[in-house]
């Protein structure tokens, strides 16, 4: 039987995706296997990460500067804004290279089930963004789901009577997929055939 505190490591991986109580297990042990290795610049890291990570105010994405190096880019195209859900969609397109707007990070989506309203969510920042008459275009590059959907047409009812191109990314991404999980290809072809909602 393990030590109460390699107990207590092992459940606070189990608690990450994808990581169950076996999987955690076994992290733990490959950790422990190699201390100055792995756990030293773990610790470090995390610390740091603890230290020097924020926010960023203008879009919700998370970055040691502030703006984010997102918004700070001025070679970002301002006029074009993606709408995604959170931060693993942001770092899926950046991963692509395929997108050169600005994102809006909402935190999440509509659900109603999960006790999620738009109060949750970052949509009022959203709209004040519009507001400024800079954003020419929004992408909503939302999952594929029901809550996705009613998160998409929610937005849309919010900013419709501005003068704001809207779009959604088009069907490549499978129903019920999410865009981390995507590869590349998938996710150009369906920013690149995006349409009007």
């Amino acid at each position: 039987m393990p030590a109460k505190e390699i107990e207590r490591l092992i459940g606070i991986f189990s608690t990450l995706p994808t990581m169950g109580p076996r999987s955690a297990r076994r992290a733990v042990l490959s950790l422990l296997n190699q201390p100055k290795v792995r756990i030293e610049p773990m610790i470090q890291t995390l610390q740091e990460v603890l230290d020097k990570v924020q926010e960023c105010p203008v879009c919700g994405n998370r970055d040691t500067n502030v703006p984010c190096s997102v918004c700070s880019d001025a070679r970002r195209d301002k006029k074009q804004l993606c709408v995604v859900q959170d931060i693993a969609d942001l770092w899926a397109l950046e991963r692509a290279g395929i997108f050169h707007g600005v994102y809006h990070v909402l935190g999440g989506v509509l659900s109603a089930i999960n006790g999620v309203g738009p109060e949750e969510l970052r949509i009022s920042q959203l709209v004040e963004r519009i507001q400024s008459g800079e954003v020419e275009e929004v992408i909503l590059a939302l999952p594929a789901t029901v809550d996705g959907q009613t998160t998409a047409h929610y937005v849309a009812q919010r900013i419709e009577k501005y003068p704001v191109k809207l779009t959604t990314l088009a069907r490549g991404v499978p129903v019920g997929g999410e865009l981390d999980y995507l590869d590349d290809g998938t996710l150009q072809m369906a920013l690149k055939s995006r349409r009007s909602l």
